[in-house]
């Protein structure tokens, strides 16, 4: 459908202006809309749910061969805010250095550049939702279409877009 993917270039937009601490963007963002992408992202998540154990990769992994639209949304190579605040912990921002690779993103990350995410996140489901396109924020499709290359950045979350007369997206 192609109004689908108005939809998620629109949601894209909105996540890219969204605010930003001290106006600097590290918010990657991509649009897919290639079946075939969307069902090996599927493929590939419910292969990680064997690995991994996370039963909850395999039921997304469904959604995403039932989506018509994915936005996928990164931090990538964010520097921290320099704000000293302590919130991650360490009592300066140099600690936040040294960038470790967990066993789906890599951290320690800036938390004010995580809230950059979630507003940007937030902008781009508010886009969704206007324009009545059913989506939802996606933890394990982000994680493991980090892992396949389909988005670079040390954390990435997906939102699945799709248009029916039933949100597939909360009858799971």
């Amino acid at each position: 459908m192609e109004i689908m993917k108005t939809v998620a270039e629109l949601m894209a937009l909105s996540a890219v202006t969204a605010p930003k601490a001290k106006g600097q963007d590290y918010i990657n963002v991509k649009v897919i809309t290639e079946s075939s992408v969307l069902t090996y992202l599927a493929d590939e998540m419910s292969k990680c749910s064997e690995e991994n154990g996370k039963k909850f990769f395999n039921r997304d992994a469904a959604n995403i061969r039932n989506s018509q639209a994915l936005v996928l949304l990164s931090l990538k190579n964010a520097k921290h805010a320099g704000l000293n605040c302590g919130a991650c912990g360490h009592p300066n921002c140099a600690m936040l250095e040294a960038v470790a690779q967990g066993p789906e993103f890599n951290g320690p990350l800036c938390p004010w550049r995580l809230i950059d995410l979630g507003i940007a996140l937030g902008s781009a489901v508010k886009t969704a939702g206007t324009l009545n396109a059913d989506n939802r924020i996606m933890y394990s499709a982000g994680a493991v279409a980090k892992k396949i290359g389909l988005i670079e950045g040390d954390i990435a979350v997906a939102i699945p877009l799709n248009a029916s007369s039933k949100n597939i997206y909360f009858d799971r």
